[in-house]
């Protein structure tokens, strides 16, 4: 079985196109474009050369010695929270705005949740000249107040979603209008490996530079390539993808995706589409998504502003049903929980979102030479009112 996408931007049964036909000759543009702008010498030059002087890439895979003790087990932590802007988004913004300019577009929009892709937007719009407007819900803009600050202060013009929730899907659903509105000069920079192919699969690429890492890294340290374990959060999935892309076809290497349960998976208020979820199409592709049985979709909750997504990728749809991938899910009291001690353990103040892939080492039971790896996808300066809030600091 492959776990990479088909010529028909499928994994499995999950994955396509399902747009109107005003997006179609963007999205087709996209498509024809994007595998070979990717695989130019110069495109990859210029990647590489951002990457690591803009950036500041390679990230680090650190051997988290306490908290390796703490579980009794190797873990190490790809510290994407040290890139530049405070997350591995910037990866895929990089990557994309180049995209872009070489399809010759004068205006980028975004859609974000916890603001970090939106603020990794904003940063390489202004790193390159060009006009950023971000989508962001009303809540999320209240919850995430300094990462607007910074969109504004990196140029962008920051737009908020009044409808539905209030969050991530709806501002996604705002930024897909204006690119109805708008198809010939804008390109639309999805954050999350979602949306109508060939998102997922370009999304995924950008983001496998940390794999692609790890592997070099990994040898370095242990003198082997492969961990036995590799764990990540997912709400739509770009750090996960990008931490399993060279594991892929590995079956040895387990991967281990972690999802928000909210306030408990039965609770009515979680974001745990592996075990909630059925076939369904959100945001231009097939993947599995929380609805009613009438297909409404049902409002997500979590208390990270990132992974309160209803869905998820569809590259994570098909590794959750094929099994290649072991879903769990984490409730808040748990990420939190797991956050602080990260904190106590390691000197390290991490996002929400990467809380809840923490929180997951409870939920295994580990061998004292097993490798684990976990990618550590943001930092945690976006979350500190979250964070004070809830321990009364």
């Amino acid at each position: 079985m492959s776990y990479h996408i088909d010529k028909d931007g499928y994994y499995g049964i999950f994955g396509g196109a399902y747009i109107p036909e005003m997006l179609y000759p963007n999205v087709e543009e996209l498509k024809q474009n994007y595998f070979q702008i990717m695989e130019d010498p110069s495109f990859q030059e210029e990647f590489h050369q951002l990457l690591r002087d803009y950036v500041g890439r390679p990230s680090p895979l650190y051997f988290a010695k306490r908290l390796s003790e703490h579980y009794g087990t190797k873990i190490y932590l790809k510290r994407e929270d040290l890139n530049h802007t405070g997350a591995h988004k910037i990866n895929n913004t990089i990557g994309q705005i180049l995209v872009a300019k070489r399809l010759g577009k004068k205006r980028i929009i975004a859609e974000t949740g916890a603001g970090q892709h939106g603020v990794a937007t904003a940063t390489v719009c202004a790193l390159m000249g060009i006009e950023c407007v971000v989508y962001m819900g009303e809540i999320d803009i209240a919850r995430q107040a300094p990462n607007v600050a910074r969109m504004k202060m990196l140029g962008a013009t920051v737009i908020p979603a009044t409808s539905g929730s209030k969050t991530l899907k709806d501002a996604t659903n705002e930024a897909i209008r204006d690119w109805i509105n708008n198809p010939v000069d804008t390109h639309y920079i999805i954050g999350s490996v979602v949306g109508p192919h060939p998102y997922p699969d370009m999304v995924a690429r950008f983001q496998s530079i940390i794999s692609e890492e790890t592997k070099k890294q990994l040898l370095e340290k242990e003198g082997r390539e492969n961990p036995n374990y590799v764990m990540a959060c997912v709400g739509g999935g770009s750090n996960a993808a990008g931490a399993y892309y060279h594991y892929l076809e590995d079956v040895d290497v387990k991967l281990i995706a972690v999802e928000a349960a909210g306030h408990g998976i039965d609770s009515g208020e979680s974001a745990a589409t592996s075990v909630l979820g059925h076939e369904g199409i959100i945001h231009g592709s097939k993947t599995l998504l929380m609805q009613t049985p009438d297909g409404q979709i049902t409002e997500p909750y979590s208390i990270s502003a990132g992974l309160d997504y209803p869905g998820v990728g569809p590259l994570h749809a098909h590794l959750h049903q094929s099994g290649r991938a072991e879903f769990i899910s984490i409730t808040d009291e748990e990420a939190m929980k797991a956050g602080m001690e990260l904190c106590q353990l390691e000197g390290i103040i991490p996002a929400i979102e990467s809380a809840h892939a923490l929180a997951a080492l409870n939920k295994k039971t580990f061998k004292p030479n097993d490798i684990v790896v976990l990618c550590l996808s943001g930092r945690g300066d976006k979350d500190l009112e979250t964070y004070i809030n809830y321990f009364n600091l």
